[in-house]
Order: structure tokens, then C-alpha cells, then sequence
């Protein structure tokens, strides 16, 4: 005799009116199929993004360190300047590396407001995205945060809401302690994010004598990762003539090992010793500048040994987006 199947609970009703709101990948469909969001109108949503657009900060002020801010640098803030001023009510906005709970923005109750970089984004264009998310933060009630959203292709991108001309100038936090005015008092979900968010941060510092160079400390080794804004082609070609004559490096323990793509640009990594800090790659890290500045400058073909060494690092090289 056939076994009967065991009964399962009835399916919640799918929402059916009205666009389904876009979460994280694997978390569960708001229209209430009992699948993962990817599985189901995630799949739709990934469909339909807009062209992947390559350079997404490019125009803006520090592009360079929008893009190690994206993709490097756990805890940082920085002030941004709009192009027609601050809405009244809002005293500020802030872009921040990440925020609690992986809110896209957040409207505080001060008014203010705190955009998240490093969020999931619906379209192919990062910058569309944090545009349409500024935007709906501007005009959020205090208090309140605001949700992920599909972006109409055709809207707005930061390159229109951001003044160009304003100073852009990342502040690298130890912890996510800017989150909430007051920690200690921070609500149970809150607090409980925070935790959770400065026992995953790596120690990271930004060097002041160069542009978006970032210093990190791991276990075994250190890391200096430097987002630079040259051609991609150019910059292969300097740092293989720098590599060739042995001049890659920032000094006795330390080694170029390669270089990754990220949003258009270019980010050569170097290991440093364990017992290397921030303040002691300053000196060696602009001396550097000085000899990548030199061998950008020259247009002579590359040598055999300057091919080998550029085929090494293309070997070496990576892409995250």
C-alpha cells in the first residue's frame, strides 16, 4: 500500500498586487512563496537590471576612495556636499561604509542622514542606486530606516545630487560606534549588529601622505591595498618596470603580489610584515609614489624581463565587480 505523503501547511498567501520589494538574496520572497528571494522574483529582478555601467563613481570627487570604501575598508564616514544644499530638516548626510540590520540608509531622529555603501544593489549601476536611496532618505519621517528598492533605469545618478567641486574625506573608524549616538542605550537589534559588526572588522587606517591607500591588519601578515585612478594598461606597464628593477616593493619584508579590479579601477597589493604599521608605510608608501609617478612617465617599450614581470602580476590580477 502506498505510503500517504505527510501533509504540509498551507502555502501564505502570494501577494499578487503590486511590485514585490527587493531583500537579499537568500532571504525569503516577500510575496510569501516560502523560496529563497533569488529563487524566485529575484530572478526576475536580476533580469532586469540595467547595463552594467563599469566606473559607477567615476565624476565624483575621490573616486578612489569611493571605491576602497566599497570594497575595503570595514568602518568609515564621510560628509557629503548636495549640489542645491541640505532639504530643510536635514542637517547632514553622511556616507557610511555599512549600517545596522544592512539598512540602505537611515533618517535619524535629528534628521539626519546615513547612506550604506557597501548594500546588495537591484540595476547594474551602483551609483543609480545610491542616488534613488538618498533621495527617498531625504524625505524618510525621523527616526525611521529605508528599505531596499527597485531603481527605475532612467533616474537620477550621485554624479547629479553630489556637489563635484565639495572635499571628499573618509574618516576610518576602529568600530561602528558611529552608528548610534548613544551605544550603551541602543536598541536590542541594534546592539546586537554592532557586536557583531566590530568583532568582523579588520583594522584598517588610511595613509595620510598618498590618495586611498589602505593599510589592514590580519593574523599572520599585514596588507597595504592602494586604489589608484591611472589607465589600467599604463598602470600594468609601470609596475612591471618598477617590479623588473626591484623597486615594487615599500621596503626590506615587504612584496608586490599582485593587484585586483574593482568598479574600473585598479588596486595593487603589496604584503608587510606582521610588525608593519600604518605609520611606518607612510615614508616608503610616498617614496613609492615618486617611482610610479617616474615610470608612468615612460613611454619606452618594456624590456623581456619587464613582460615577464607584467605577465606575473596579470596573472595575479582579479576582479570583484
Amino acid at each position: 500500500m502506498a505510503k500517504k505523503r505527510p501533509q504540509t501547511k498551507a502555502a501564505k498567501p502570494q501577494l499578487t498586487d503590486g511590485p514585490v520589494p527587493v531583500v537579499g538574496a537568500r532571504e525569503p520572497c516577500p510575496c510569501n512563496s516560502g523560496r529563497r528571494y533569488k529563487a524566485c522574483h529575484g530572478r526576475a529582478a536580476a533580469h532586469a537590471v540595467t547595463e552594467l555601467v563599469q566606473r559607477p563613481f567615476e565624476g565624483l570627487a575621490g573616486e578612489c576612495d569611493w571605491v576602497a570604501l566599497r570594497e575595503l575598508v570595514p568602518a568609515a564616514t564621510v560628509e557629503l556636499t548636495l549640489k542645491d544644499g541640505l532639504p530643510e530638516g536635514v542637517p547632514s548626510v553622511t556616507l557610511a561604509t555599512v549600517l545596522p540590520m544592512a539598512w540602505p540608509a537611515l533618517r535619524r531622529d535629528d534628521g539626519s542622514v546615513l547612506l550604506a555603501l557597501q548594500n546588495d544593489t537591484s540595476s547594474g549601476d551602483l551609483s543609480r542606486d545610491l542616488a534613488d536611496t538618498l533621495r527617498r532618505a531625504l524625505v524618510a519621517e525621523p527616526g525611521s530606516p529605508v528599505a531596499a528598492h527597485r531603481v527605475e533605469a532612467d533616474g537620477p545618478r550621485l554624479q547629479d545630487l553630489l556637489d563635484p567641486q565639495a572635499a571628499f574625506k573618509p574618516v576610518v573608524h576602529p568600530g561602528f560606534e558611529f552608528w548610534v549616538p548613544d551605544a550603551e542605550n541602543a536598541s536590542a537589534d541594534v546592539a546586537a549588529s554592532l557586536e557583531r559588526a566590530n568583532a568582523a572588522a579588520i583594522p584598517t587606517a588610511l595613509l595620510s601622505g598618498t590618495d586611498a591607500a589602505y593599510w589592514c591588519e590580519t593574523p599572520e601578515k599585514n596588507h597595504l591595498r592602494w586604489v589608484m585612478p591611472y589607465p589600467e594598461e599604463k598602470l600594468l606597464d609601470a609596475l612591471a618596470r618598477l617590479h623588473a628593477a626591484g623597486t615594487s616593493s615599500l621596503g626590506e619584508g615587504t612584496r608586490l603580489v599582485g593587484s585586483f579590479r574593482a568598479h574600473g579601477l585598479t588596486v595593487p597589493v603589496w604584503d608587510l610584515p606582521s610588525d608593519m604599521g600604518a605609520e611606518e608605510c607612510e615614508k616608503p608608501a610616498a617614496e613609492f609614489a615618486e617611482r610610479l609617478a617616474a615610470a608612468l612617465a615612460t613611454d619606452a617599450p618594456l624590456t623581456g624581463d619587464e613582460r615577464r614581470a607584467r605577465g606575473g602580476l596579470t596573472n595575479r590580477q582579479v576582479t570583484l565587480s
